[in-house]
């Protein structure tokens, strides 16, 4: 059997990984009860209004990241190590999209999502879901890149996201990726940013409340993060208040 060439639609993806050789990430990972985000979700259903859980993390993650700028921030170097404290919040969102007729992951920058509302959030990423990565101009840069060799391509990949001042806004500031979709309990991914947010499914779970044993609907959150640029107890923080904000959510600039 002849080995074939990667598919160029998933070169992007290459060249990516490629870039996130250097982080040393960690991992983490809670269970956060979801009543209150799916009971929010039920009663703007019934108002005509749909919203992906998502949406919702990334509204929650925005806020927790514009409280914790040096968990919003970028590293670059190793023997004259410099960061970036981005000022605003960017969110890269990973997106499992057929590309001329193969399937690849791209992503998406969702800008300045600190104060954004949910309405906003979702209305961002219905446009990148709906649309056709095959003509957005969204994605022109992309499809330039997949048409490359991959030598050539590796090397325009590493120059455009090479410069801190400019990650923030080809990278995002902080990720967000979701299987939850699917029979997915519990995954990390490396989004390449200092903090990266793993989705899984939400399913019902026993939990104790008030000493007793109930069922609820529970999703696992797992975090990565860039060792290099915060520390463990940052890291926790910023997984802790996430979980808290979806637990407690509230709709609020």
């Amino acid at each position: 059997m002849r080995p074939a060439q990667v598919a160029r639609q998933r070169r992007q993806t290459l060249h990516f990984l490629a870039q996130v050789r250097d982080f040393s990430p960690v991992f983490l990972a809670t269970d956060v009860d979801m009543g209150a985000v799916l009971a929010h979700r039920e009663a703007a259903r019934e108002d005509g209004l749909r919203y992906s859980v998502v949406s919702y993390v990334l509204h929650a993650g925005a806020r927790v990241l514009a409280a914790h700028p040096d968990a919003n921030s970028a590293l670059r170097g190793s023997w004259r190590p410099k960061v970036v404290r981005y000022p605003v919040v960017n969110a890269k969102l990973a997106l499992d999209r057929t590309v001329d007729g193969r399937r690849a992951v791209l992503s998406a920058v969702l800008p300045d999502l600190a104060t954004a509302k949910l309405a906003e959030i979702q209305r961002q990423v219905d446009h990148y879901r709906d649309g056709d990565p095959d003509t957005m101009p969204e994605f022109a840069g992309v499809r330039k890149l997949q048409r490359l060799p991959v030598p050539l391509g590796r090397l325009a990949f590493r120059r455009f996201v090479g410069p801190l001042h400019r990650r923030g806004d080809v990278f995002g500031t902080f990720a967000v990726t979701s299987l939850g979709h699917r029979a997915v309990d519990s995954f990390h991914s490396v989004g390449g940013t200092t903090v990266t947010l793993g989705v899984g499914r939400i399913a019902p779970r026993p939990v104790v409340r008030d000493g007793e044993v109930v069922v609820a609907r529970v999703m696992r959150l797992n975090l990565s993060f860039d060792h290099r640029v915060v520390d463990g107890g940052e890291a926790a923080d910023v997984l802790t208040e996430v979980k808290d904000a979806l637990e407690g959510f509230e709709d609020t600039p």
